[in-house]
């Protein structure tokens, strides 16, 4: 079987990616993903949820820029079969060279469960370099170990095979990739938690910033009021009658303008 020679490390380029203004990532980190994915829907995006993947890690809420990685079905002769042969020519480590503090992994792994795309050491690189989580239409090996390093893990499963031991292999980063049959382009912002992750398009990021605080502060208001006892048809959705009352709350939080 035809082994390409892969010493030539100069000849493996990626690009970075752009990332947001941090001051949005914060205006984002109080959303959630169910509220992003109904405001995107309003914005004219039918389906943001990335669909495969589930939280691994309960509790886990993340926001952060996507950095990406597609995998292809395997062909010998365009990869080393091996484990370790030519380790700088495999891009499943050239995503993670890339990551920077609050940054998101997303792979498209062709919803494979046979091949661990990341182990514990790669895991443990990408949290030591400030990575905040891994959103894999795949799956991951060394579950053990990885879920203790704090990282957000929303997955389609686990397997103890290596990332190139059966079916995919890691073929291109910072490209635009599909996952769980969502578009996700490099750079877009991923709101995850255990409701799921949701992809925010990062030209409708500002706008969904904007709508979903407003929704996030109803929902709030709306909450306390049916904790009191207070009529779901008059709260939930808040309706015109209790925004005045809304209104008034608005108000009465600690640092509103009035």
């Amino acid at each position: 079987m035809p082994n390409p020679d892969h010493s030539d490390l100069s000849s493996v380029t990626t690009q970075d990616i752009t990332r947001p203004e941090r001051s949005l990532i914060a205006a984002l980190e109080h959303i959630g993903s169910a509220t992003a994915s109904g405001e995107l829907r309003r914005l004219g995006i039918r389906s943001a949820f990335i669909q495969g993947p589930v939280a691994m890690t309960p509790g886990a809420s993340i926001v952060g820029p996507a950095l990406t990685l597609q995998f292809m079905p395997k062909r010998e002769d365009l990869y080393p079969d091996a484990e370790y042969v030519d380790p700088e020519a495999q891009l499943h480590r050239h995503v993670l060279y890339h990551s920077q503090p609050g940054d998101i992994v997303v792979v498209d792994a062709r919803a494979d469960l046979t091949s661990g795309v990341f182990g514990a050491m790669m895991m443990t690189y990408f949290r030591g370099r400030g990575g905040l989580g891994v959103v894999i239409d795949g799956a991951i090996r060394d579950f053990g170990e990885i879920k203790e390093l704090g990282l957000g893990l929303w997955l389609r499963g686990v397997t103890p095979n290596f990332h190139t031991q059966t079916n995919i292999f890691p073929f291109a980063v910072n490209v635009p990739v599909a996952c769980g049959g969502v578009t996700v382009m490099p750079g877009d912002i991923i709101i995850a938690d255990d409701d799921g992750a949701v992809v925010v398009p990062i030209a409708l990021a500002q706008s969904l910033a904007d709508k979903a605080t407003e929704h996030v502060e109803w929902e709030e208001f709306s909450r306390m009021k049916l904790a009191e006892g207070g009529d779901l048809r008059r709260y939930y959705p808040l309706s015109d009658a209790a925004r005045p009352e809304y209104d008034a709350w608005r108000k009465s939080l600690p640092g509103s303008s009035g």
